[in-house]
């Protein structure tokens, strides 16, 4: 191991030239303290000061200065579409599910039991493998867990 770390991640554009980059999923994006191995082989422990969530398009700044960009993996999706987007929406959020909201379909993670009540809602289902980001929360930036301004995790 090369004894890299990475203390602080750099948002979109705040980042230059990659040198490595880490595929990880909605889940894996949350993250305080986790060895990781970027695509290309290099190793780092990432070591931050609380649960953070990442996007696509971060950076772990790693302590000899490269960075390593992050993008989302492939996962098991649902494409939800239907003729009140709006209404199936909300019904996603009300049950507190991650949810990417696109122009024509919402895409949320395949679970059985909330595709079907979409499905008693009027919704169209289709099984994908896409990458996924969801909204964040409504009081920060990525995920929040609870209703505080600025609250971005729930330990570590």
């Amino acid at each position: 191991m090369t004894g890299l770390v990475s203390n602080s991640i750099r948002g979109f554009g705040d980042w230059a030239e990659a040198a490595d980059f880490c595929v990880l999923s909605y889940d894996d994006r949350f993250l305080r303290r986790k060895r990781l191995i970027g695509a290309g082989g290099l190793c780092f422990v990432c070591d931050l000061e609380r649960t953070t969530s990442l996007n696509a398009g971060d950076a772990f700044e790693l302590s000899d200065g490269r960075f390593v960009e992050v993008r989302a993996a492939p996962e098991a999706l649902f494409a939800v579409t239907g003729p009140d987007l709006p209404r199936l929406a909300w019904h996603v959020g009300n049950r507190h599910t991650p949810c990417q909201i696109e122009t024509d379909r919402l895409l949320i993670q395949r679970d059985m039991v909330i595709g079907h009540m979409l499905e008693h809602l009027g919704a169209s289902l289709e099984e994908i493998i896409a990458p996924f980001a969801p909204e964040g929360g409504a009081y920060g930036h990525g995920r929040t867990h609870a209703h505080e301004h600025g609250a971005t995790a729930h330990g570590d």
